[in-house]
């Protein structure tokens, strides 16, 4: 018997490269049609390259499948899009969806991979990070080399070691606060720059849906994000830091459906899902009170539209099921 077939697979790595999985057949259909409708030469190399990387992705994780005997999930197919519609977004925009994408998958595929113990989930797991680091790092320089990418605000240097003297390093609630760490301004800083590309996605999302419940969840959306940029940016901006802008990402004049609205709620709940843990990570990594105060009001307001959004997917009967432990 093969040593690989005897191994069963366990709770978590099933779970991995399910999420994984549904997620890489959502990019398939999504870079595929971006790919479509790009014009510059250099987007499309990275879209290309993103694109070939999520199918490499998605026939290791069906061989997988199949090989264990689970079944493979359905996904996202050409039924979630329209090959006939014009353009939604700009190449300015594509870049910096597969830039923000890359980042979700670093995050993701480095979490998986000390949770997965089979050598061949390993391997997937391992493999993924490293073609995900590279399409990180290209995509940044092309970036870079067109003069797009934001960066984080530059601000001087401590001249010398110090230490915390008083327990009010921590506060925040009430009187003088301390100004920020480095740390607290580079997570703010992130943040922005993801509700500013989710606020453009989004708003692509609303102006092309026909549902109507469906086109208000996606306007609710929209605000959610205006209203996270405002708070965040406003946090720098009471310490003095200025926010970096964002080059001009709104989606183009198109009202025609390229995504299904099914695939359109998923990749909001994702994005969604995705903002939780964020904030979630830099709760825990702050040290001021009313930071993290901040960022888990934020939180619970994505995770509220989160819910409400799940609701309607299930609604609407688009909601897969994740693998579940037996009913008792």
């Amino acid at each position: 018997m093969d040593h690989k077939s005897s191994i069963p697979l366990t709770s978590s790595e099933i779970a991995y490269l399910w999420t994984n999985f549904m997620g890489d057949s959502m990019a398939e259909c999504v870079l595929g049609m971006f790919l479509r409708h790009a014009e510059d030469s250099d987007v499309k190399e990275m879209l290309a390259l993103a694109l070939q990387l999520s199918k490499n992705h998605l026939d290791a994780a069906r061989a997988i499948f199949l090989e264990a005997e689970i079944p493979v999930p359905k996904g996202f197919t050409t039924e979630d899009v329209n090959p006939e519609a014009p353009p939604l977004y700009s190449d300015t925009f594509y870049l910096y969806y597969i830039r923000n994408m890359t980042k979700g998958g670093l995050s993701s595929y480095g979490y998986a991979l000390p949770n997965t113990y089979r050598a061949d989930i390993r391997k997937y797991m391992s493999e993924a990070l490293e073609s995900t680091i590279e399409l990180y790092n290209r995509v940044t320089e092309t970036l870079l080399e067109k003069g797009l990418n934001v960066r984080s605000p530059v601000i001087p240097t401590p001249l010398e070691v110090d230490f915390a003297g008083k327990q009010s390093f921590l506060s925040g609630w009430f009187g003088p606060k301390r100004s920020l760490s480095f740390l607290e301004i580079s997570h703010l800083h992130s943040n922005i720059e993801t509700n500013v590309l989710g606020q453009a996605l989004i708003a692509g999302f609303a102006q092309t849906a026909k549902t109507k419940e469906i086109k208000e969840y996606f306007e609710r959306g929209w605000n959610l994000s205006l209203k996270n940029i405002k708070v965040l940016s406003g946090i720098l901006t009471k310490d003095k830091i200025i926010a970096s802008g964002s080059v001009h990402l709104s989606p183009l004049n198109s009202q025609e459906p390229i995504f299904s609205e099914k695939l359109m709620m998923y990749h909001s709940g994702l994005a969604s899902i995705t903002g939780v843990g964020n904030y979630g990570v830099c709760a825990a990594q702050s040290q001021r009170r009313d930071l993290i105060a901040d960022y888990l009001r934020l939180a619970a307001e994505v995770g509220l539209y989160t819910e409400d959004g799940a609701n309607l997917s299930i609604k609407y009967g688009w909601l897969e099921k994740p693998p579940l432990s037996p009913e008792n």
